[in-house]
């Protein structure tokens, strides 16, 4: 019997929105421990298409780096919604576990992950469904995960852990480091004449993300195999 419980591939989506690619980074990284165990893995990134918000955000690294990050910083603080787009994967539904990327924007959930997961795409996705949240931030990362969780469970998801990533340095050289880099593209040593250290997701930081997606993957098998039980 437990064989036969067994039999269907689980499926796992790895959802997420990244401008500098530091949550692509930690999804990919997450889903190829996904396939390890046996998932079925698809990939979909949320686009920001939005003409009041998109410009900003259509190459990297910004032209201006201020202007460009406090574009946001209004529909930030009133948590707007804006347009976005999603992969047609997505519509397709029928995931075991949806993994959500999430970088942090001011302090919350990113303009382009809170305007999908309040839209009705996101209720097709989540609903009787279990997902992780995975945050990436430099230290405020509490309201970003409980953004994401809130919403997530309001479409009907069912909560199966998180993990998040900060990035190195205080909160003064953290932000230099970030915003040189969202300027540049590149790492440097100092910025304005203040030394600064690296940004952005490390490796050790990545091995973490695999031990938690390892015990997710089983987590997530061991109950779909009770519910294929339950429903037979």
């Amino acid at each position: 019997m437990g064989e036969t419980h067994e039999a269907a591939p689980l499926r796992a989506l790895l959802l997420y929105y990244s401008y500098t690619g530091q949550s692509r980074t930690v999804l990919q990284a997450a889903g190829e421990v996904l396939r390890d165990n046996g998932f079925e893995v698809q990939e979909a990134a949320v686009e920001l298409t939005d003409p009041r918000y998109a410009k900003p955000f259509a190459r990297f690294p910004m032209r201006r780096v201020w202007p460009d990050m406090l574009s946001v910083l209004p529909a930030q603080v009133r948590r707007a919604d804006a347009r976005v787009a999603v992969p047609d994967v997505v519509r397709e539904g029928g995931f075991d576990l949806v993994c959500i990327g999430s970088p942090t924007w001011w302090s919350t959930a990113s303009l382009p992950i809170r305007s999908f997961l309040r839209s009705t795409d996101a209720r097709k996705l989540l609903a009787r469904r279990q997902f992780a949240v995975f945050v990436v931030c430099r230290d405020s990362w509490r309201g970003n995960l409980a953004a994401v969780r809130r919403l997530a469970e309001w479409q009907g998801g069912r909560y199966a852990g998180e993990i998040h990533l900060t990035y190195p340095g205080d909160q003064l050289r953290s932000m230099l480091s970030l915003t040189s880099y969202l300027g540049s593209g590149r790492y440097r040593a100092r910025y304005a004449g203040v030394r600064i250290p690296v940004t952005n997701v490390q490796p050790e930081q990545l091995d973490r993300v695999r031990d938690f997606a390892a015990d997710l993957a089983e987590r997530t098998r061991a109950e779909v195999i009770a519910c294929r039980a339950n429903s037979m």
